[in-house]
């Protein structure tokens, strides 16, 4: 029988250069543990990984390096382009990533950690049935001109190309809506900061509300 969880499980999520990671930061600053998404990604198709050999066998030898790691640039144009694929590679990662995530969060349960563990996932909405794993949900927004800049600085585009980026995303607004908190990142860290604080308080403040039952 595993251990009961003594922490509240929390959702961060956003859009592409809201600056959800600095959230991630300040959060894991104030003691929260930081389950990153995209870690688990990177982890579950390292050299050696069961899911890696089985991508290889999918979309070709190609897609592996000479020194065993995934060639992300190739696998990219493959699945990129083709949606079908995509799916597919999704199939094969998806289950190895939630199998890893369970794994933390007994780890974590095991080890008794009370507080907040935070899982930091750019696509809990689009993937769908959060609910059925997330207790509460923080979504990072800002303004358009705020995230095209940022967009822009971080991948070196041109605004078309940031627009259809973001595009291609749910929309920042729609996001919100199903969010029960939300982190306005459109001022300076400061201000981010002072947003975070109330929100970590909130959920602590539930977390002990809950624990007292």
């Amino acid at each position: 029988m595993s251990a009961p969880r003594k922490f509240l499980l929390v959702g961060l999520t956003g859009g592409i250069g809201t600056g959800k990671s600095t959230v991630s930061t300040l959060l894991r600053q104030l003691g929260c543990e930081i389950i990153d998404a995209d870690v688990l990604a990177r982890e579950v198709v390292g050299p050696g990984q069961p899911a890696l050999a089985t991508i290889a066998a999918e979309f070709g030898p190609d897609v592996v390096t000479a020194d065993g790691a995934l060639d992300r640039k190739r696998l990219g144009a493959i699945v990129f382009a083709n949606p079908e694929r995509r799916r597919r590679l999704e199939a094969i990662t998806h289950p190895a990533i939630r199998e890893r995530f369970q794994a933390r969060l007994t780890e974590l349960a095991e080890k008794g950690f009370v507080g907040i563990v935070i899982y930091d996932a750019p696509v809990i909405l689009e993937a769908g049935n959060y609910q059925s794993y997330i207790e509460r949900l923080i979504v990072v927004v800002t303004d358009e001109a705020t995230q095209l800049a940022r967009v822009g600085g971080r991948d070196g585009t041109d605004e078309a190309e940031n627009r259809r980026k973001i595009a291609s995303q749910m929309p920042l607004a729609e996001k919100a809506k199903l969010a029960d908190y939300v982190i306005d990142n459109s001022g300076d860290r400061e201000a981010t900061a002072a947003q975070v604080r109330r929100v970590f308080a909130a959920l602590m403040s539930e977390l002990e509300a809950r624990s007292a039952v």
